[in-house]
């Protein structure tokens, strides 16, 4: 029973809030994934005490048929400038299943 650890009442987002955090490089990974599934990016945010409800803000249209991981990272950038207080997720939305492939959350707020 050592080996049981106690609840970390810390909220979990997508698909990635139960690994440690990435790092910029580990991030740029999973974008260049992204991007190369052909999957839309789309970019999200919302207020912290909001996170957990289904609708997130979007930040502009998706960006589709994007392929420059540069230009996704740009624009998280400057939905986090706009809204620092805000979590911001990115989504890879594929057209073929015409669901989510991918979500994660980027940055978070305060």
């Amino acid at each position: 029973m050592a080996d049981i650890q106690d609840y970390n009442s810390t909220p979990k987002y997508e698909t990635f809030s139960y690994l440690p955090a990435m790092g910029p490089e580990k991030m740029r990974r999973q974008i260049a994934y992204l991007v190369n599934q052909g999957w839309n990016p789309g970019i999200e945010h919302v207020e912290p005490e909001r996170a957990s409800t289904y609708y997130w803000y979007m930040w502009k249209l998706p960006m589709f048929g994007e392929q420059s991981v540069d230009t996704v990272i740009a624009e998280l950038e400057a939905c986090h400038r706009a809204h620092p207080d805000h979590h911001v997720r990115l989504i890879g939305y594929d057209n073929y299943s015409q669901s989510q492939g991918s979500a994660f959350v980027v940055f978070r707020g305060r």
